[in-house]
């Protein structure tokens, strides 16, 4: 299945997007010309330092623009309900259409969504069984570049021998106060991140969402557990661990033997 193009009209959400967008642009823009080329320059890091800090810098904008604008899930007005899989759908009480179980009504955007796991103004989209394998990728990839920024920031006082060239007279002068912009922006997204990432994580492996966490509070959700690999293949749409990592593809639905009715 691919990904149609989901546009959410939210000034809030346009906001959130665009301080991630501004928090990505800064770092991209100015941790290279502050650190990674006048250290490669002075021979104290590789060019391999350089390329990596700008494939992750990619791999995350991509999966930012992808589960922004990604369908997740949206169910299509009149659907067709296979006879044997009646007892798998159920009415929505708020927009009275017909929906898989453990399909939720989100408020903000305004219908159903298969599987949906939260609204997120972060991405200005809701996270739903279509994007899910996206948003996992924005988080682990926005923590890898701010763990990374963190360690350049720290390298660059007290570990790297104190550079010798000539810089731009901006960046001269500013130093000081663009790398602590730095390094406060990558300790709220890389806590951020971890936090978010380790709940999505948790979530996957006991196949439940965060609205079924929230529904059930402390109360044990009384699902079969399935092997890890099945509910992290079930998210990704395949079973090659290789693709989970690449924002680039186009999510295939994977087909499972048996379906768990329990839901919201």
């Amino acid at each position: 299945m691919g990904l149609s193009i989901h546009f959410v009209v939210d000034p809030q959400g346009w906001c959130c997007v665009g301080a991630i967008f501004f928090i990505w642009f800064y770092n991209t823009l100015f941790i290279p010309k502050l650190i990674l080329f006048p250290r490669f320059d002075e021979g104290q890091i590789s060019v391999a330092a350089i390329w990596a800090y700008y494939l992750t810098s990619i791999f995350c904008i991509i999966s930012l623009l992808r589960a922004s604008t990604a369908d997740p899930g949206k169910l299509q007005d009149s659907p067709k309900i296979p006879l044997t899989e009646k007892e798998l759908w159920e009415l929505c009480n708020k927009c009275n259409m017909m929906r898989p179980k453990r399909s939720h009504h989100c408020s903000r955007c305004g219908h159903c969504v298969r599987r949906m796991d939260h609204h997120c103004p972060w991405i200005n989209n809701c996270v739903g069984e279509d994007n899910h394998w996206l948003f996992l990728q924005l988080c682990f990839y926005t923590q890898l570049l701010s763990g990374y920024t963190l360690v350049l920031d720290f390298c660059h006082y007290y570990y790297f021998l104190p550079l010798a060239i000539n810089w731009d007279i901006f960046i001269f002068r500013h130093e000081l106060a663009l790398l602590r912009i730095s390094t406060f922006m990558g300790i709220v997204m890389f806590g951020g991140m971890c936090s978010l990432f380790y709940t999505q994580i948790m979530g996957i492996l006991t196949d439940t969402t965060t609205i079924e966490k929230m529904a059930n509070c402390c109360d044990e959700i009384s699902r079969a557990r399935k092997p890890w690999q099945q509910t992290f293949s079930e998210v990704f749409g395949t079973r090659w661990k290789i693709l989970w990592f690449i924002p680039f593809r186009r999510r295939q639905p994977l087909r499972v033997s048996y379906y768990f009715a329990n839901h919201v």
